[in-house]
């Protein structure tokens, strides 16, 4: 957590100790000293960590997805859980732009060759997003803001979501899909903004990849588990996928053998889950979730 964060919880009398890079067996140990836990991503914070912790409070994510939480078992032992959902949302739909554009003029594979001493002029010919279809799948924060900034370039947007988004697709200049296969068969492009639930795990799999049109480009910015990995490392191998921009994978990092491969492919464009990694973004969520954790703290307070 930012110095920002930090600081509004100290001027309201919290002690705040950081540890970074802290291994799981140090995790255990220490945990049952307090009150708060604030953790990122990476952290996982199981039936076990919960356990550990017998003073806990409040567990929160300095960030937005909490899959990393067992959420429903921390709360039933009476802990409250805080995120910070506002803060990455710009950062991360300005990466999935920028890995979109990317991913289109296949610029990582043209800047690899020119730093190898060649000029490959003409070696990868892209394609233009302007007039293009872009499905956008989740129309939350996240969403709405690239739905926006695709517009911005001449895209036509095409919007799912499970939740009624209908205003929210008006707002931002997005047409609403009925169903997610409706939006897949339309779309030259598609990016996933979804979080991780036994709903969404593998949403995007060999039967949804088919649907899409030959050539589709397809972004995720979500959670690695959303999509297929196989399936897709498959539908690229054949060419029914143009190219894959990713930002998060299955595993972090890469364990699986055809994980590996599907990095390395020619066609894809890897991120190591960077989207909210800006330094407006972490300031941000650093003072959301210290707001939200003396938030909650004060409602248990009251409750009491």
């Amino acid at each position: 957590v930012e110095r920002e964060g930090l600081e509004i919880l100290e001027s309201e009398g919290l002690r705040v100790d950081c540890f970074y890079d802290l291994d799981r067996d140090s995790l255990l140990e220490l945990v049952g000293g307090y009150e708060v836990l604030i953790v990122r991503g990476r952290t996982r914070v199981d039936r076990e960590v919960v356990d550990r912790g017998e003073r806990l409070l409040v567990v929160a994510r300095a960030g937005s997805g909490i899959d990393n939480i067992d959420v429903e078992y921390a709360v039933r032992k009476g802990i409250s859980i805080v995120n910070a959902p506002e803060s990455p949302a710009q950062s991360v739909a300005e990466l999935t732009i920028g890995l979109l554009i990317a991913a289109a003029r296949s610029i990582p594979a043209y800047d690899k060759l020119v730093k190898g001493g060649l000029w490959p002029k003409g070696a990868y010919t892209g394609i233009e997003l302007c007039g293009k279809t872009l499905g956008v799948v989740g129309l939350g924060r996240i969403g709405s803001r690239v739905a926006s900034m695709a517009r911005a370039i001449g895209m036509r947007v095409v919007a799912y979501d499970v939740a009624d988004v209908r205003e929210r697709a008006e707002e931002v200049g997005a047409e609403v899909a009925g169903e997610l296969e409706e939006l897949l068969a339309e779309a030259d492009a598609v990016t996933l903004h979804v979080p991780l639930t036994p709903y969404t795990h593998h949403m995007i799999g060999e039967r949804e990849l088919e649907l899409m049109k030959d050539g589709v480009i397809l972004v995720n910015t979500s959670r690695g588990p959303v999509v297929d990995s196989r399936a897709l490392l498959r539908a690229l191998d054949s060419g029914k996928v143009r190219a894959a921009a990713l930002d998060v994978l299955e595993h972090e990092p890469p364990v699986e053998p055809w994980e590996v491969e599907l990095v390395r492919h020619p066609r894809t464009v890897v991120t190591p889950h960077v989207g909210s990694s800006t330094a407006e973004a972490r300031k941000r969520i650093s003072i959301e979730v210290a707001y939200n954790i003396l938030e909650a703290l004060e409602r248990m307070v009251e409750r009491r």
